[in-house]
């Protein structure tokens, strides 16, 4: 693992760092802020952030405001890029929503893009490995948190995987990418045709057979453009209350997708957090 700088702040640690990634096909980067119970030896919790599209490692530290938080309640922020860089393909930065920065974490089974484009086991299993192995913090539990693409991502792999993540959250996700042309236009190139295939990475597909561990935690503006079009937390609601499970999605009157929204209600997601792990690891 490089260090690519770290950084003190609010009495933790924020560091950059780069690794090889077998899923990816070449260096990922990924930024870890550690709390200061962590750096007096504590092993602490970790929540793993999900950027959106065009993002990197970088935007949810330097924007969201989510370490002074941190700190004080003892939780360790990971955040990925959004997909691989140095493996290029054909038509990867040809267009904002796909490609380069929008790698939906998914695992690609379609060529070319299925060689690199392996965001769903580099998330679930090479950056939890690298992290829980270089930082100090737990094992035993996580959780995980998202926004637009990293929301769809957060929710999706909180219910394909619920013996990894004891909590889940989301600002503004997007939750049935089947039904919306971000999710067909990424969705037909990295998995094919195959509509079924689609609805294993769907979470309103997805709740038709499973359940996440603990209740989420979603946060949607109205005033966001892409409401109506992408997001649609509509058939999140229908699709918890047809499986009965507990969802707390909450509607925000004139905020909009930016990271001032996420700002705003970020500190009320760690402590969603810290309760459902708190709650797990007392099980």
């Amino acid at each position: 693992m490089k260090v690519r700088s770290e950084h003190r702040a609010f009495g933790g640690t924020q560091g950059f760092y780069e690794h090889d990634s077998a899923a990816c096909a070449g260096p990922m980067r990924f930024a870890v802020y550690l709390p200061p119970a962590a750096l007096h030896g504590e092993a602490v919790p970790a929540l793993y952030y999900l950027a959106g599209l065009t993002c990197t490692e970088e935007t949810f530290f330097a924007k969201a405001g989510a370490q002074r938080v941190a700190a004080e309640l003892g939780l360790a922020l990971v955040a990925c890029d959004t997909s691989p860089r140095a493996a290029r393909f054909p038509g990867d930065d040809e267009h904002w929503d796909f490609g380069q920065g929008a790698g939906f974490y998914l695992d690609a089974v379609a060529e070319p893009w299925s060689a690199a484009y392996r965001m769903e086991t580099y998330v679930t299993q090479e950056l939890r490995t690298a992290v829980e192995a270089a930082f100090p913090v737990r094992t035993d539990v996580r959780g995980i948190l998202g926004h637009s693409m990293g929301g769809h991502g957060a929710l999706t792999l909180a219910l394909r995987h619920p013996d990894l993540y004891a909590s889940v959250s989301a600002f503004a996700p997007i939750v049935a990418p089947s039904q919306v042309p971000w999710g067909e236009k990424a969705f037909a190139r990295y998995l094919g045709e195959d509509r079924a295939r689609w609805a294993e990475h769907d979470t309103v597909a997805l709740l038709k057979t499973k359940r996440f561990a603990s209740p989420p935690l979603v946060d949607q503006g109205t005033a966001d453009k892409f409401l109506e079009r992408e997001l649609r937390p509509h058939l999140l609601r229908e699709a918890c209350a047809a499986a009965a499970q507990p969802l707390d999605l909450r509607i925000h009157e004139g905020y909009d997708h930016s990271y001032y929204f996420i700002a705003t209600f970020v500190e009320e997601h760690l402590h969603h957090h810290r309760a459902m792990l708190a709650a797990a690891r007392a099980r």
